[in-house]
């Protein structure tokens, strides 16, 4: 049984409607200045107008950075310090999915410890305290509303760089299911794979443990009972809260016990090749969990048992069903299903499988990983 320290830090606001509640949380924490971190897409929707306007009306100045791309890199970073330095924010609200939520981190990494995001890769690189931060996810993917890490990449090197401080924690997730009413169902399926893939994979890293099985289990039960449906009908409320709910709790697992394999080989896909993330992680994630079942397969019936309904398990209760359940959500949300459909080059995966192995994902898969073991993977969903 592996030793845990489980600390509670994000403050969990969730329901239909509770955007409203933005500028009285900001309040309680006696901020008078936010720096709102948006993308375009999600000012187009009407959402960080919203926002900004609970903010405004609880007489909060706030200032919008919305230059924020898919994947937020060093340079998004050094675009949203300068609004920092230039309105002095006593406040951080990363309103949109994770890169929005991921670039607010980034930002507060630099602005409150200065130096630069490179200064920050790794773990407890924050030397200072950082301004406190919101969380409003409008998709039901990353989690990275109740984790303390910032996933950015270096704009010139490409390379996905993890900076995870228990400062970088934002103190408040507000989880409002309908500002997910409006991803186009492409969005819903990346997202909602890679949710899928949290709870999947932090079921069985090396560091679970019992706190981090509770909420991989119930983030499992939760995505699987309504991913089907809100592809089914993008207007269903309770099942697009269900996902939201889900994907938070696949966050505070990954808090609590890391990632896997399947996230080592997905980051090289988007690095090298553009390949969405939910994409890249739609390809790999069934083989990976086929790979780590002549080890875990246990774990993984066990997690099967645990989340079906009335208790009883729904045959066939093997890990073969979970491979065919991620392959069937992929299909029917018209993901692609091969590395070739991508324009993934047969010559490159011995290169792809090389940056693979330096992830620091990998580490933490339960069968121990090399860049054999990688490019098996690449060449088994080639």
């Amino acid at each position: 049984m592996n030793s845990f320290d489980y600390h509670p830090r994000t403050r969990i606001v969730f329901g239909p409607g509770r955007l409203a509640l933005l500028g009285h949380l900001a309040s309680e924490m006696g901020a008078r200045r936010a720096l709102v971190v948006s993308d375009p897409g999600i000012i187009a929707a009407g959402h960080t107008a919203r926002g900004i306007e609970a903010l405004e009306k609880a007489g909060i100045e706030t200032h919008l950075f919305s230059d924020v791309g898919e994947n937020p890199t060093t340079d998004h970073v050094e675009a949203g310090l300068a609004i920092a330095h230039r309105y002095d924010p006593e406040l951080l609200v990363g309103l949109g999915g994770g890169s929005s939520m991921d670039c607010a981190k980034g930002i507060n990494f630099v602005y409150s410890g200065g130096g630069r995001m490179q200064d920050y890769w790794g773990v407890g690189k924050a030397t200072r305290e950082m301004l406190p931060m919101i969380a409003v996810p409008t998709t039901a993917g990353t989690g990275s509303e109740t984790q303390s890490f910032a996933l950015i990449s270096d704009a010139k090197t490409k390379i996905k760089m993890a900076c995870g401080d228990k400062k970088a924690t934002c103190r408040v997730a507000l989880l409002d299911p309908e500002l997910t009413l409006t991803q186009p169902k492409r969005v819903t399926a990346l997202t909602g794979i890679d949710a899928v893939a949290h709870a999947l994979e932090t079921y069985v890293t090396k560091r679970r443990n019992p706190v981090s099985t509770a909420f991989s289990r119930e983030a499992w039960r939760l995505l699987s009972e309504n991913f089907s449906r809100v592809l089914d009908d993008p207007s269903d409320l309770a099942a697009r809260g269900g996902m939201q709910l889900g994907a938070c709790f696949a966050g505070l697992a990954i808090e609590n016990s890391m990632l896997g394999a399947t996230h080592a080989l997905a980051n090289p896909l988007t690095a090298h090749y553009g390949i969405a993330h939910g994409q890249a992680i739609a390809l790999m994630l069934p083989h990976v969990v086929r790979f780590n079942a002549a080890e875990v397969g246990g774990w993984y019936r066990e997690l099967m048992e645990a989340t079906s309904r009335n208790g009883k398990p729904q045959p066939p209760v093997t890990p073969e069903y979970l491979v065919e359940s991620v392959s069937h959500w992929a299909t029917k949300a018209g993901l692609a299903g091969r590395l070739a459909d991508c324009g993934v080059e047969q010559d490159k995966l011995a290169d792809l499988a090389a940056a693979a192995a330096r992830e620091w994902t990998g580490g933490f898969n339960p069968r121990a990983m090399t860049g054999a073991e990688f490019l098996e993977l690449y060449r088994a969903a080639y």
